[in-house]
């Protein structure tokens, strides 16, 4: 068997390919790659175990039983050696190899829609208090974040989530819309920031590292480095002395007895700055990854560009810095060796170590914190390139300055398999500036608020959206779909609704206008509450030039159209019977429904109604 190319993955020619085709050849050649290491790893470890035991018995030999002269465990310990370093390397590739597969693998169980399940949910980032994002299930189980959260980095998952709970201004969904098209071809690129580095540290660890990062530089003047190298330097020289000459320890002695008054002079000023430094470091393992695979990267995108233009700041690229900064941090570690420790003493080690530190910090620190910030958002950019990729039959939107508008044609949920979900149009603006849509149970009317919220979220976060076309003004959507009472703050159901209720009538007062998606408005009363009390909300959030959709069963709800001069109008959603079976073709059509499927529902189930 011929050993594998070292850059593992697909070549550069498949990204011009379907995203099946490329999966399926990343993943057969991910495979052949792991298998490959995996044997060789086998190998290589049989190879170790018995050059251990050649090892146990060349020594045996040259010691035990004196057979053979003492150079003859040379050769043995050589390469048992150089097989713990080649066996260090060949687990290392099939890492790799592992991490690479897994990438195809991720990326052919969303094109077939298994990905629910398999991702980050984002669960930490839910909200109750937030105007949709429980509504339009953007975090949890089968998410919008599941199905684009490619990052792995706390910053990277962050930036991700802020652009799903939050609208950005049109200039800067163009500039997201302009990267995410430059980074959607580069497949290599993408699978290069997934495998790369070791796992994310936890927001915590990252936030304790910005902050010693950021931190005011210790001042040490420059005099302190010489004088300790001077104090290392004599003491070692005092050392040389003793076991070369016939000087005996007094040298040594005093050598050593300078530096150590020396130590503790400096000691109040070293110990703070290394015990600031014991930071989690290892949390910027995947940034400093990420980093090293942009830093080569030429981009044309303004947004690209402009955060490739902040990782050149210190003369030297941030990968290399994070690098220094290891090293830095294992050596201040080395100290805590047992058998290193009587060294470190003799060098002065901490002191050298803390002065070391305080330079990376000087130079570095207020760099950081941006690195790791253009480190996030890159990540997050190629996470709706990697959506865009996979889905090419979904377009951008147009971000219209004016406004308000939402022009859908062939809207479809992106949670939904492209083959299941029916599209349809839709249109809001000044007229009609709402919706009340009626129809049955399970025809669709909840799914149609969740398809309209989930192509805008995507829309204004910068990302394509599941539709033909669609035309979005800035939007802020306030929701009312999913309400559940609570039990611990003694609250209602419909205490809970109307609650909502007031949050989504203080979103149509700001700017910009509010997208409402209202499901089943105050179906906790009674029918004439319901007609006063949701006329009233409905007509006082258009008049604030809110654009919505409000869903009913309660037909008399449809009777505040005609009134309304224009800026609402009817819709609906059909089903029929067929063969004693409900059908729905979940087609949105003008006008009220005309016939209701709740008692065939229920004698469907057994109720003798």
């Amino acid at each position: 068997m011929s050993a594998p190319l070292e850059a593992t993955g697909p070549a550069a020619s498949d990204s011009a390919l379907d995203p099946r085709a490329a999966y399926d050849a990343g993943l057969a050649e991910a495979a052949h790659d792991e298998a490959f290491w995996k044997a060789r790893a086998r190998l290589v470890s049989n190879a170790r175990l018995a050059c251990f035991a050649a090892l146990l018995a060349t020594g045996w030999a040259a010691f035990g039983t004196h057979t053979i002269d003492r150079a003859w465990i040379a050769a043995p310990l050589l390469a048992f050696i150089a097989l713990v370093i080649a066996h260090d390397r060949v687990l290392q590739r099939k890492a790799r190899a592992s991490r690479v597969r897994r990438f195809f693998e991720d990326g052919l169980a969303r094109l077939d829609d298994r990905w629910a399940g398999r991702g980050d949910t984002g669960d930490r980032y839910q909200d109750p208090r937030h105007p949709y994002a429980q509504d339009l299930d953007v975090f949890g189980a089968g998410s919008l974040f599941e199905l684009l959260a490619t990052t792995r980095t706390t910053t990277g998952s962050d930036r991700l989530a802020t652009w799903l709970r939050e609208a950005a201004p049109p200039e800067t969904i163009r500039e997201r819309q302009a990267a995410v098209g430059e980074l959607r071809p580069r497949l290599e690129m993408r699978l290069e920031m997934a495998i790369a580095g070791d796992e994310a540290g936890s927001s915590t660890q990252q936030g304790e590292l910005e902050a010693w990062a950021s931190a005011p530089a210790v001042t040490l003047s420059r005099s302190i480095f010489f004088l300790a190298l001077s104090a290392s330097a004599l003491s070692l020289a005092g050392l040389a002395t003793w076991v070369l000459t016939d000087a005996g320890p007094v040298p040594f002695v005093t050598a050593l007895l300078i530096q150590s008054a020396l130590a503790l002079s400096l000691r109040s000023r070293v110990r703070p700055i290394l015990a600031a430094a014991e930071t989690p470091v290892g949390s910027l393992a995947r940034t400093a990854s990420l980093l090293a695979c942009v830093e080569n990267e030429h981009f044309e995108s303004p947004l690209l560009a402009r955060l490739r233009f902040e990782l050149e700041t210190t003369g030297r690229p941030p990968s290399g810095e994070f690098e220094a900064l290891h090293r830095l941090v294992d050596r201040r570690d080395a100290r805590n060796n047992q058998f290193f420790a009587p060294i470190a003493a003799l060098l002065m080690w901490g002191t050298h170590a803390a002065l070391a530190l305080e330079a990376w910090r000087a130079r570095c620190g207020p760099r950081l914190v941006v690195w790791i910030e253009s480190a996030g958002e890159i990540e997050a950019l190629c996470a709706l390139a990697s959506h865009a990729y996979e889905h090419p039959q979904d377009p951008f939107p147009e971000i219209v300055e004016g406004g308000p508008l939402f022009e859908g044609e062939g809207l479809g949920h992106p949670l939904l398999p492209v083959s299941r979900a029916v599209r349809n149009d839709l249109r809001l603006e000044g007229r009609p500036r709402a919706l009340v849509m009626s129809g049955s149970n399970m025809s669709g009317k909840s799914t149609m608020l969740r398809t309209v919220g989930s192509n805008t979220i995507l829309a204004l976060a910068g990302a394509p959206v599941r539709a033909r076309r669609l035309r979005i003004s800035p939007l802020r959507i306030a929701a009312s779909i999913r309400i559940v009472d609570s039990l611990q703050d003694g609250q209602s159901h419909f205490m809970a609704e109307i609650v909502r209720l007031r949050q989504v009538v203080e979103i149509s007062g700001s700017s910009p206008p509010a997208l409402f998606l209202l499901d089943e408005i105050l179906h906790g009363t009674n029918s004439h509450d319901r007609r006063i009390g949701a006329e009233a909300v409905i007509s006082g959030l258009v008049e604030k030039g809110a654009l919505g959709i409000v869903t009913t069963h309660d037909l008399a709800l449809t009777e505040i159209v005609p009134a309304s001069d224009g800026r609402l109008a009817n819709v609906h959603f059909e089903d029929h019977l067929e063969d004693g079976e409900m059908e729905f073709d979940y087609a949105l059509r003008e006008g009220v429904v005309e016939k209701s499927n709740a008692l065939a529902l229920m004698r469907s189930v057994g109720l003798d109604v």
